[in-house]
């Protein structure tokens, strides 16, 4: 099979079967509670614009603090939410219908032990929109609000039982997208209401917003709203780079607030009702460090993550966490001097999601000539451009650097003003996995969602999980572990790439790896790539625009990759092995045996350590399920076999 462009037009010219019944329902519009979509993250910056401001000290003066432990703040919430996690837990597995072990009892019986009650991780990789969408995919299926979740087949509950909810580019506008708008649902963001511009992609983000109900795109005011506020963070005394235009830009479709919410600070999550009650996962945004006078990123750079308290990094190279309210501080050696002043609102919503996302600032340049973009925006950029150097258009500029003087032996950056970060996928760890195998977090299992484009035609190897276990093996893991994995080659051959795979089964491998990590377990990873369904969802990560049913149709594959079709797709058993995956670690822990079905589902999805490394050439794998009409109308018979053309796969044309 090979990718051809079919013209739009064609699309409304065929059609074909839907998918299987549950993941229909999310083709319709879900009826609304628009309290559910109304603003969460708020307008908390000071100055009531992008710029940050000046402001008095509290009287616990804000300090940069040591990574040896998880912060006070994570640690407090904890402990409300692990014991909150109990009750959908129990449903969860309820619904699972593991017949032969009682894992609901199980967790009742052991509701205020938490070295039992599994501690889930789930992270959603990078890839653009095509992340965003298959990942919104998964988090509906793992939702138990979104109809049909719960229904047979299905995994809904696995989210409300989730700890950590991480992303990384692509997959960050979605954790952040969900977060900004009072912990939505995939779905209720994907259907919006009248007069927003939430989640509507049909016009790419170089256009400006298409509002339902409101025709008309004023492509200029667009621009110069941005170019104003950008110009706000400047005129205060900041640097600004490419990534501050492409982060307010972003936002505008994915913050339910007037212009995308230039106030909206990532650290006031943490004063939404429903997180400081402990009532939703944590969510975690990750980026990379590139060292000063190094283009390359490589597996030795520092990973930072975001959350709603912090930002830093339990990489020995940094070893430390900033407070995210102050982060625009002036820090010095891990301290604010006594007669400095804080800063507040440097921690942009927008700032922080377009900071894991900077590969994008590519995609902005490249499209500077267009029409759409106004001259003087043009010119804005450009400055910042000629400013920054060609080599430097990919970065966040975090001027001061919170980290100055910290570290001072260890940290490359510590000598910088500025920290310079860039799309936490530059290393190749495209997936977020380097928060939640933390051991001071002791997460069990992690649900790792993968939308890379490893190969040539847009679909994922697992590269992203291979860099990060190459990276467990060097000294900057400081204690991390993580499962061995295969070569390309063999996941495509053995398939571990169109079906979900669970990685880390046999714990004996970490007791004599001859690595420093012997006496620490990591999660068991399930890894569920990106393959079609009823979907052809291996888009281009450079895709500017995705009308309604494009959107709607990826994020329905995802649903499906995540439910194995409801468990249309050969095996009605899914739902019990995702059951099952989830019990492992604490099964283990305990030495309860959980009974055939688990033996089952280990031995049907565990990597067995077999490998298939023969040669493997144009990898087109062809759909588990029918297509939709949406992609059946891409699909075209050539030379006998199937051939599927990728509307808008030859927008953009730049390497990862």
């Amino acid at each position: 099979m090979r990718l051809l462009l079919v013209p739009l037009p064609l699309l409304s010219l065929i059609s074909a079967a839907l998918g299987s019944s549950a993941s229909d329902a999310l083709v319709g519009r879900a009826a609304l509670d628009v309290a559910h979509i109304l603003r969460r993250a708020a307008p908390d910056s000071p100055s009531g614009s992008y710029a940050p401001a000046t402001v008095d000290c509290p009287s616990d003066r804000p300090t940069v603090r040591s990574g040896g432990s998880l912060s006070r703040s994570e640690q407090d919430w904890l402990q409300t939410r692990r014991g909150k996690t109990v009750d959908p837990m129990v449903q969860f597995l309820r619904n699972c219908n593991l017949t032969d072990f009682d894992a609901a009892g199980y967790i009742t019986s052991n509701s205020q032990n938490f070295s039992v009650v599994p501690n889930i991780g789930i992270a959603v990789s990078g890839g653009g929109y095509r992340a965003l969408m298959n990942g919104a995919g998964f988090l509906a299926a793992a939702d138990s609000r979104v109809p049909g979740s719960t229904d047979t087949g299905g995994i809904g509950g696995l989210l409300q039982s989730a700890t950590y909810l991480a992303g990384l580019s692509g997959g960050g506008w979605l954790v952040g997208s969900i977060f900004a708008n009072n912990f939505s649902s995939t779905v209720q963001l994907r259907d919006g209401y009248d007069d927003s511009a939430l989640w509507q992609f049909s016009n790419s983000i170089f256009e400006g917003p298409k509002q339902r109900g409101i025709q008309a795109v004023n492509t200029v005011e667009y621009w110069d709203d941005i170019k104003d506020q950008v110009d706000d963070k400047r005129d205060a005394g900041y640097d600004a780079s490419i990534t501050d235009y492409w982060g307010r830009a972003l936002s505008v479709q994915l913050i339910n607030a007037p212009d995308g919410g230039p106030a909206y600070t990532f650290s006031s999550i943490a004063d939404a009702p429903n997180f400081s009650g402990a009532d939703t996962p944590m969510p975690i945004l990750v980026a990379d460090e590139r060292r000063p006078n190094a283009q390359v990123i490589s597996l030795n750079s520092t990973v930072y993550e975001f959350n709603p308290w912090e930002m830093g990094s339990y990489d020995p190279t940094v070893y430390g966490f900033a407070p995210m309210r102050y982060v625009g501080s002036n820090f010095s050696g891990g301290s604010i001097p006594d007669d400095g002043h804080c800063v507040r609102g440097f921690d942009s919503y927008s700032f922080v999601m377009g900071t894991s996302s900077s590969l994008f600032n590519q995609f902005l340049l490249q499209n500077l000539s267009t029409t759409s973009i106004p001259s003087v925006v043009q010119d804005a950029i450009k400055a910042v451009l000629t400013d920054l150097g060609d080599d430097d258009n990919d970065i966040a500029a975090w001027t001061p650097n919170p980290f100055f003087h910290f570290s001072n032996d260890s940290n490359p950056s510590a000598a910088d003003q500025q920290l310079t970060l860039v799309d936490g996928g530059s290393d190749l760890q495209n997936i977020p996995l380097h928060p939640l195998i933390q051991p001071v977090r002791a997460v069990d299992v992690i649900f790792a969602v993968d939308s890379s484009a490893d190969t040539t035609y847009n679909w994922p190897n697992a590269t992203a999980l291979r860099a990060t276990y190459e990276r467990s093996q060097s000294s900057i893991a400081n204690g991390t572990a993580f499962p061995r994995v295969p070569d390309a080659e063999t996941f495509i051959n053995l398939g571990l790439n169109q079906r979900p795979a669970f990685f880390g089964c046999n714990v004996s491998e970490f007791n004599d790896n001859g690595s420093n990590n012997d006496t620490h377990i990591p999660p068991l990873i399930v890894y569920l790539a990106n393959t079609p369904y009823t979907a052809l969802s291996n888009v281009s990560t450079f895709d500017p625009s995705y009308d309604d049913a494009q959107r709607d149709s990826i994020i329905k594959n995802g649903f499906n990759v995540a439910t194995m079709g409801n468990g249309t797709a050969g095996d009605d058993e899914w739902p019990a092995c995702v059951a099952c995956a989830v019990l492992m670690r604490s099964l283990a822990r305990t030495g309860t045996d959980a009974g055939p079905t688990c033996a089952r589902c280990f031995d049907r999805y565990c990597w067995n350590g077999t490998t298939d490394s023969s040669p493997v050439g144009t990898f087109e794998p062809t759909p588990i399920l029918t297509l939709d009409a949406q992609s059946a109308a891409v699909a075209t018979t050539y030379a006998g076999g199937l051939v599927y053309g990728v509307v808008g796969l030859a927008a953009v044309v730049l390497a990862l």
